[in-house]
């Protein structure tokens, strides 16, 4: 090893791992995808998206990378949401049903923003507003009977809170050119 990379995995110790780490994940994912091809079972196939966001949140947080979390909640969401409206949810209806789907979307963004707070020197907010959401849809469509006329509503008076947002920042910026 050269002084120049070792001086570098001192200084980043997520570099010392990096490799090794990958080398792991990518033989974990191709013993996945092999036995796919062998086992039959649906379970199998379904769990490929949740297994694949756990291995980009652990690869994340074993090398403080927000890079590899954000991806990681994205396809841990999906995937939990996808097997669960599959198996246990499977009875539910149709709004119901998408309602579930989209409060497991909104967990996997909200834990983009947890895990950035323990793994990572920057805690990442940004995630919470997709994730936040979406959580309020995926609620309103559980609630049922109600959602459809709350989204309705929602849907015609959004640009209400665009035009509050926009006069703040508007009186924000203001108040700091005067000082």
């Amino acid at each position: 090893m050269t002084a120049q990379m070792e001086n570098e995995t001192r200084k980043n110790p997520s570099r010392r791992s990096g490799p090794w780490l990958a080398g792991v994940i990518l033989i974990c994912v191709g013993v996945f995808l092999l036995l796919t091809q062998y086992v039959k079972s649906d379970w199998l196939g379904m769990l490929f998206l949740p297994a694949l966001g756990l291995v980009f949140l652990v690869w994340g947080a074993a090398t403080r990378n927000v890079g590899l979390l954000i991806p990681g909640g994205i396809l841990g969401g999906i995937g939990l949401g996808a097997v669960l409206i599959e198996e246990p949810f499977a009875h539910l209806g149709d709004e119901a049903k998408g309602g579930a789907f989209l409060l497991c979307f909104a967990l996997g963004w909200g834990l983009i923003t947890l895990l950035s707070a323990l793994f990572t020197a920057k805690v990442h907010w940004w995630p919470l507003i997709p994730g936040g959401i979406m959580a309020v849809v995926g609620g309103a469509l559980l609630a049922s009977g109600v959602a459809p006329q709350w989204l309705t509503i929602l849907g015609s008076i959004w640009p209400i809170a665009l035009i509050l947002v926009g006069l703040w920042l508007v009186i924000r910026w203001r108040g700091v050119r005067r000082e």
